[in-house]
């Protein structure tokens, strides 16, 4: 089973932009992948954005593909999870209209 880490846009945007993380998360299990969804994940004990980023890095590393969700390249972590993604060879997938 193929394993994908869904990126996009979360700081400044409502609830973090969870329901548009969890909808593709769900669609994506549905059609059987294994997700990773940073929406679903414990927030760093630092709370930081570099705490997040961390987290969100250690699981992208162990994925075959990275997900885009629409409005990635306003996002600095989406980005830098990206160029992450690229230089390591994984899969690269867009969802919805990017």
């Amino acid at each position: 089973m193929k394993t994908v880490y869904i990126a996009g846009p979360m700081t400044g945007l409502p609830g973090y932009n969870y329901p548009a993380f969890n909808a593709a998360a769900n669609q994506l299990r549905q059609q059987g992948f294994s997700v990773e969804n940073p929406a679903e994940s414990e927030p760093p004990a630092c709370g930081t954005w570099e705490g997040w980023m961390r987290l969100g890095i250690e699981k992208l590393i162990r994925c075959q593909a990275l997900v885009l969700l629409p409005g990635w390249r306003e996002s600095r972590g989406a980005r830098i999870e990206h160029h992450l993604a690229i230089d390591l060879g994984l899969e690269i997938l867009a969802w919805g209209n990017e």
